[in-house]
Parts: C-alpha cells; structure tokens; sequence
C-alpha cells in the first residue's frame, strides 16, 4: 500500500489569509491537533494546535503570525511503513503529501490511517499467526517463506520487530490457514523457537478491540 493510497481531501488545507482563530476552529472541527498550511501548491509547514493556543493574537493571519513551523516530507510514491514511522517520531495527526515536484497533493490524517490499517495487516482475512524469536542473523524471510508456503499456506502479512540493545528480534507472521499443527511442527524441525500462536478468532478479536479503543480514543 502506497501513501497515494490514504490521501483524502477531508480535512482542507489551510491558506495564509486564513486566522489563527479558524485554525483552532478546523483542529476541534476535524479532532486533529496540526494542519498543513499552503500557498499556492506550495507546503508553508505544519502548525500545532499548542503553538496556536499558546498564540495570543488570534485575529491574526498566518501571513502576519510569527509561528514555528515544521516541514515534515512524505512523497505520494512512498510505502506506508515510511508515513507511520515518520508521523509517529513526529506525533503529528495530520500528515501533507507532496508530489514529485515537491508540491502539495494532499493530507493523510492518523484516523484515517488507522481506519486503514486493517487493511494493511490483514485482520479481516481468515487465517493464523505465528510469533517466532531468533537471532537477527539467523533471520531469513527465504526460508520462513519456504516453510510456510511448504505446508500449502500462504503468508498474508509479516511484521519483524526487536530491541535496540538485544540481539533478539520476534517475527510475528500471518498466513491464510487456521489449522497451524504442520506449520509448526516444520518450524521446530528448523529448530525456530515458537513464542506464540494464535488462532484466527482469537487475534482478530484482540487486535480488533484494540483498534477499536484507539479510534475512540481518537474521537475525544
């Protein structure tokens, strides 16, 4: 999935002749805390809702404000893993899109990414997981692959996560079978360690409540 993908024109941009005031207004309007401002296609930056409240000049303009800004860049042509990591080590709620001549195409809002998210790791589709822990270096998406696709399943979704200061990595891994027994067992004659597995009913539901206490905590 791309981020041309998740653009929506829901939430309007703002433009310089536009007031602090409204910008506030938008924020609790559309329950983001940053809009992008642009002039002209042209991405001026992204305003936080608590430089504007901390703003005592509300009647004023973004042309006569005096506001930090930051410029984050996300390109329409980008993977998704590259917007989440980037509005995440930014704790932005609203990301701009630019096209490939660096004008603005668009905004991606974190609800709106998150209602997609389903999509993306598969939680409606039938199947099991599969949570492996090994060593970094013995990390082969090949021969993980091979296995499973061995057993006549197919890998639906693959998420690798791990520690900064351990060598340690845990390959949580999604294929399109409910019944893991054969599965399993060929991993344990690789020698993989199995740290979990879940059924299908079980991890949907988990991850499903989950998603669904985020997107309310999104709404307040």
């Amino acid at each position: 999935m791309l981020v041309s993908d998740l653009i929506t024109d829901e939430i309007p941009p703002l433009k310089l002749s536009d007031t602090v005031e409204m910008a506030l207004d938008w924020m609790e309007q559309f329950k983001v805390s940053h809009l992008p401002i642009v002039d002209n296609h042209e991405l001026i930056g992204v305003v936080s809702e608590s430089d504007l409240l901390d703003y005592n000049k509300p009647e004023e303009t973004f042309k006569q404000a005096q506001l930090p800004l930051i410029k984050p860049v996300i390109h329409h042509h980008q993977h998704v893993y590259d917007l989440l990591k980037l509005m995440t080590s930014l704790n932005l709620t609203v990301m701009p899109v630019l096209d490939d001549n660096e004008k603005f195409k668009g905004s991606i809002s974190l609800k709106g990414f998150v209602q997609n998210l389903s999509n993306l790791i598969s939680v409606q589709n039938p199947g099991g997981v599969i949570v492996l822990e090994l060593n970094q270096n013995d990390y082969s998406i090949t021969q993980i692959g091979n296995i499973i696709e061995g057993n006549d399943a197919k890998v639906l979704s693959l998420h690798v996560s791990g520690q900064p200061d351990s060598n340690k990595i845990e390959v949580t891994i999604k294929v399109n079978k409910e019944d893991l027994s054969r599965i399993i067992q060929t991993f344990n004659r690789y020698n993989y360690t199995i740290k979990a597995t879940f059924q299908q009913s079980d991890y949907q539901l988990d991850l499903k409540n989950k998603l669904d206490e985020f997107m309310h905590f999104l709404n307040i």
